[in-house]
């Protein structure tokens, strides 16, 4: 029987949805270098990715299509970045398993688990350091593809809602 995950992220949909995370971060990673005081975001799905970012078309197009050049040599690594969501997601769940650890047990009474807040806290510390290389491994193995494979980029349109500019990258894969 195959492993569940490994099912799921070998789908169509999936795969391209990894593929479009992992340039969505390489854009980013050669946007943020060649725009250092401009912030950045993205979002991806399936059909391609959005950039958040204070630049124009012309500078988001030559940055995804310099990413996917450097994918294609080899820069797999590129693919993954220190802000993603998973790393996020990640930390978040270990700290609040870990903290639902150290209550476990701890009685009825409100200062029952007032004495075990330091355990709490100390658990919830150590997971957040555990979560840290966890995080990149889920990305690296699960929601991003340093791969490109036959990505093609169709589109990149621009709009601006609420005073905040959003690029998105259409893609096919």
């Amino acid at each position: 029987m195959a492993n569940p995950l490994q099912a799921l992220i070998q789908t169509p949909s999936f795969a391209r949805l990894r593929r479009n995370h992992g340039l969505e971060h390489a854009t980013i990673h050669v946007l943020s270098r060649k725009y250092p005081r401009v912030g950045l975001a993205g979002h991806s799905s399936p059909s391609g990715f959005w950039i958040f970012a204070d630049l124009d078309a012309d500078q988001v197009l030559e940055g995804v299509q310099t990413a996917l050049e450097r994918l294609r040599a080899g820069e797999r690594g590129l693919a993954i970045h220190p802000n993603c969501g998973t790393n996020l997601v990640t930390s978040g769940m270990a700290a609040g398993v870990a903290g639902a650890i150290a209550m476990a047990g701890s009685g009825p009474r409100s200062r029952d688990r007032l004495e075990r807040l330091p355990l709490a806290g100390l658990l919830a510390t150590v997971a957040l350091l555990l979560a840290k290389p966890l995080g990149t491994r889920l990305q690296q193995y699960v929601t991003t593809s340093g791969d490109p494979g036959g990505l093609e980029i169709l589109d990149i349109q621009t709009q601006i809602r609420a005073g905040v500019t959003a690029h998105r990258v259409t893609t096919r894969s």
